[in-house]
């Protein structure tokens, strides 16, 4: 029995060294399970880390005071809109590369992703525009007081300004995850979050000959970081030796190509713009209770991100399966790929809920001292944890809709779920029935329950398995 226990040991090990170290996989044949674990491991371990840099960032943000932090919550929720064009284009590419490489297509799924790159680049240049002459008068317009944007508006122009590094980081992962190059999407983040955390306290704080920047330090360490991340991604396309590499055979603007991402990638970007348009919402009806319930927001949503991140590399990993299957003409084995990773992730994150609702409150000091941001912070990790259940299934199932190409299901959802119930049950319980931030939190809790329920019941359907890329 000990021998079996030991053997089994040594089997997993290899596995997950396998999963880190990377290598060309086929992930169209052979074990479910083993699929679905060398594609988790990297996504979860790569997104564990985009979750750890959010954590970081607002704990040596909060040592600035209150202000410091609502002008992180502010600017996180303007930038949620490019992280919706990012994360879309992201998924529009995975869904592409994904299918070339089911159909071993290499060379096109390089050319697609490559074209994927253009329009990113094109939306950031506006951004950054925007960014850089606005930013003040943007953090008026989303609550903040004339203080705070007078004090502290560099931050917003600074990470909108540079926002390119943001959004190559996320379209590039994409790339990689689409052809099933996991590991290099892992060290590339590990790479650029890691800077960050070495940066972030530094640029803040001050040391030696370098001077103390505050919070615009927080702005410049994510930028650093995130450039040398980028940079990585872009020696591993152009010279690496990987799945996914470009020529100069693919660098030509290519027009149908170009609009067949924008098709699928529209969907897909109209999603993330409804939810964190519906989350800006959320923040403008939380700062009408003063910033020390927008900070404890604030804080509560960096803690949930740092799980529900690792939760969305495991819904990444299925959405790379049923992409390579359904490109292999096996939309059963793509189907069961889902179910088996979405009872995965369900266990996952219910048994993240369970730790929130024990340790919440030394979770929140982590971060904070300021008793009334603790108790809003706390709130907030409770009620937002209830529908950890559902959402550990609908992450997956929405996102598996994504990597057959079916992005427009899933709009819907987003459009019905989110403005159909999620704003106006928060503005209902926070404001007519007086519960306040609660209300706003509870409504969170109640919307992604019921978005979920409805991904599972249409996935069941199967038209999914039909959609042409």
């Amino acid at each position: 029995m000990q021998s079996r226990a030991s053997s089994r040991t040594i089997y997993l090990l290899q596995l997950f060294k396998q999963a880190v170290t990377g290598g060309e996989q086929d992930f169209t044949t052979g074990s479910i399970k083993k699929a679905i674990f060398l594609l988790s491991v990297p996504m979860i371990l790569e997104m564990a880390m985009e979750s750890l840099f959010a954590v970081v960032d607002v704990f040596f943000v909060g040592k600035l005071g209150v202000n410091a932090v609502a002008t992180v919550g502010l600017t996180e929720s303007m930038l949620t809109l490019l992280y919706s064009i990012a994360m879309g284009l992201s998924m529009g590419a995975t869904a592409i590369v994904a299918r070339r490489v089911g159909e071993k297509d290499t060379d096109g799924a390089a050319h697609a992703g490559l074209q994927a790159l253009y329009i990113g680049a094109f939306f950031s240049l506006l951004v950054s525009i925007t960014g850089i002459l606005y930013a003040k008068n943007l953090l008026i317009i989303m609550g903040a007081a004339s203080e705070v944007a007078n004090e502290n508006y560099h931050y917003t122009q600074l990470l909108m300004g540079s926002n390119m590094v943001i959004v190559m980081l996320f379209l590039i992962n994409g790339i990689f995850r689409g052809a099933g190059d996991a590991s290099i999407a892992m060290r590339s983040l590990w790479i650029a979050n890691t800077l960050n955390i070495i940066l972030c306290p530094t640029l803040i704080n001050g040391l030696g000959p370098i001077p103390a920047m505050g919070l615009t330090g927080a702005a410049l360490a994510t930028t650093i970081g995130r450039g040398i991340g980028v940079c990585y991604q872009l020696y591993h396309l152009f010279g690496g030796t990987g799945i996914i590499k470009f020529h100069r055979k693919h660098v030509r603007l290519d027009i149908p190509v170009i609009t067949n991402v924008i098709k699928i990638a529209s969907g897909a970007t109209a999603q993330f713009l409804i939810s964190s348009a519906s989350w800006i919402f959320l923040v403008r009806i939380l700062s009408g209770f003063g910033s020390d319930a927008l900070a404890g927001y604030t804080i509560g949503i960096r803690v949930i991100i740092f799980t529900i991140l690792p939760a969305w590399g495991m819904a990444n990993a299925a959405a790379t399966l049923v992409g390579q299957n359904l490109g292999a003409n096996q939309p059963d084995r793509a189907e069961q790929s889902v179910w088996k990773t979405a009872r995965y992730n369900m266990l996952f994150l219910v048994s993240v809920a369970v730790i929130f609702f024990t340790c919440a409150e030394p979770i929140i000091h982590l971060f904070t001292q300021d008793e009334a941001v603790v108790s809003y912070g706390v709130a907030c990790l409770r009620f937002v944890s209830l529908g950890y259940a559902f959402y550990g299934y609908g992450m997956v199932v929405s996102q598996s809709f994504n990597g057959a190409g079916d992005t427009k299901t899933p709009t819907i959802i987003n459009l019905l779920g989110f403005w159909a119930f999620q704003i106006p049950i928060a503005y209902v319980m926070a404001k007519v029935l007086n519960m306040g931030p609660t209300g706003v939190f509870l409504a969170i809790s109640i919307a992604e329950s019921l978005m979920a329920i409805a991904a599972i019941l249409l996935f069941r359907r199967g038209k999914w398995k039909l959609v042409k890329v």
